[in-house]
């Protein structure tokens, strides 16, 4: 009984650290495929949200969205949607790991300008 115990206490140590040194590695990942503000926001509103709505919030052509998406799933940092089979969704909070979050209202205002010769 004692054993398990240890056995038990040695194993969410290990848990820990692993957790530990995962996060860091996303961040990592995170911080180089996010590259700007876009990207970041981007990011954080797939989950489950439609490329067209997300393209409107960030201000970039939904084929720019859809085109993150393959990017990002060949990186792991999203997945499939399980009830929207054609959506993505991320498979970490920015928040969680400490990077910040544009603001929605900030990034149309200011990345019209950028974007204009990328819509179709």
């Amino acid at each position: 009984m004692d054993d398990d115990l240890e056995i038990k206490g040695i194993l969410k140590e290990i848990l820990k650290w692993t957790k530990f040194e995962g996060m860091q590695k996303v961040k990592q990942v995170l911080e180089t495929s996010l590259d700007t503000d876009v990207k970041k926001l981007a990011y954080e509103l797939s989950d489950g949200v439609s490329s067209p709505k997300i393209a409107k919030i960030v201000a970039v052509a939904s084929s720019t969205i859809r085109d993150y998406w393959k990017d990002w799933a060949v990186l792991g940092i999203i997945e499939i949607h399980p009830k929207y089979k054609k959506r993505y969704r991320r498979m970490f909070s920015l928040k969680e790991v400490g990077i910040e979050v544009p603001e929605a209202q900030d990034r149309a205002e200011t990345e019209e300008e950028t974007t204009e010769g990328d819509e179709e």
